[in-house]
This record gives structure tokens, C-alpha cells and sequence, in this order.
């Protein structure tokens, strides 16, 4: 069967190439080595609901269930052939393909107008305290991480971080242009730019 590829997928067969595991431990590993950043195991259901996925792909296999008195049934993991040729193929594909992924923020961006000026500086605003805020969490991580980690288990972070930075420093530009009026618009202009295209904006 065709497999939708998905991070979390990825991550639960890269954490399965390394050796067999309970979906417990995986959710534990992938918080543990801050993958959590980049992999969404909020909800732990969307853990289970892939490896159910994976489990029907054969992309990977039960190995043992293990039962202890003081804990629930755990079943271990492992994964298969096709499952460690398809992590590879993913790592390929994922490394060398920029993907369409259609975020929030730009799909927002896109219909500005339909707020005023002044209220899109101000959430805006907010938002440059956030990356702000993201940013310092990611040095500090980079900081504590970087001296007793190779870079290969960072690089991640090293990207976060550049992403992060490059859109504190537009977004806080953008800001400043909005608020000294560099950048603005009214109904008036909205409506004529509407009737000179064709088209609302």
C-alpha cells in the first residue's frame, strides 16, 4: 500500500532503526532530544494512530508484548526492511525537495487588509515577542547542547534558529513600517484596486 509520508512517521522509524521500543519510549526519546520542536507528539493518540499506520504499511512489526504488574501492556516495536528503506527514501526526498507545506502565518499575510493598519501592527507586535522568546530558547539551547553534542544531533536547532532570526528581523521591520505608516492601506484604495483588477483583495 501507498504510505503518506509524515515527520512523525519518520521519527518513529528512525527511533526504531535504532532499537526496538514501546510507543511510551518513543514519545520519551523524541522529548528528551528536543525533537518535539520539529516532530508534533502533543497528542499522544497521533503516536499510536501512525504506528497503526506503519504497523498496516509493514513498515514496521511487533516484536514482543511485554506485561509488568505495576504498569499496562506495552507492546515493543521493530522496524522492517521496507520500513528502513523507506525512512531513507523519505530522508532523500524530504532533504532535497522544498516543499508546499501552506502554513498559517503566510496563508495570513496573504489577507491582510482585511484588517486595519493598526490592528495588524498590533498583533504583529505580538508575534515579534514570540519569535523573540523562541529565539532565546533556542540559543539556549544551542548553548548548553552545542559543547557536549556533535553538530549532527543540532542541526535542527541551527536551522530553527536561522528561520526564527530571518522572520524576528522582517517581521520587526514590517512592524516599524506600519506603524510610522511606510506601509498602510484604506478601504477607499481596497475598493479601487478591487474595480481596477476585477477582483476583491
Amino acid at each position: 500500500m501507498t504510505f503518506r509520508r509524515s515527520p512523525l512517521a519518520l521519527a518513529v522509524l528512525a527511533l526504531l532503526v535504532e532499537e526496538p521500543m514501546h510507543p511510551y519510549r518513543m514519545q520519551q526519546l523524541i522529548k528528551q532530544r528536543n525533537k518535539d520542536q520539529v516532530v508534533n507528539v502533543g497528542h499522544r493518540a497521533s503516536l499510536y494512530k501512525t504506528i497503526d499506520r506503519l504497523l498496516a504499511a509493514d513498515l514496521i512489526s511487533v516484536r514482543a508484548t511485554t506485561r509488568d504488574t505495576a504498569r499496562p501492556e506495552r507492546t515493543v516495536y521493530t522496524v522492517t526492511d521496507a520500513g528502513a528503506a523507506a525512512s531513507r527514501a523519505w530522508m532523500a526526498e524530504m532533504l532535497a525537495d522544498p516543499a508546499a507545506e501552506f502554513p498559517d502565518f503566510p496563508a495570513a499575510m496573504s489577507f491582510l487588509p482585511l484588517l486595519t493598519p493598526a490592528q495588524a501592527a498590533e498583533h504583529l507586535g505580538h508575534r515579534v515577542g514570540a519569535l523573540a522568546a523562541r529565539l532565546e530558547q533556542i540559543d539556549t539551547e544551542l548553548r548548553e547542547y552545542g559543547p557536549v553534542l556533535p553538530r549532527v544531533a543540532l542541526v535542527e536547532s541551527e536551522y530553527l534558529h536561522a528561520i526564527t532570526s530571518a522572520e524576528l528581523g522582517w517581521v520587526t521591520a514590517l512592524v516599524a513600517d506600519l506603524r510610522s505608516g511606510a506601509l498602510t492601506w484604506s478601504e477607499e484604495q481596497l475598493r479601487a484596486l478591487a474595480a481596477q483588477f476585477g477582483s476583491t483583495p
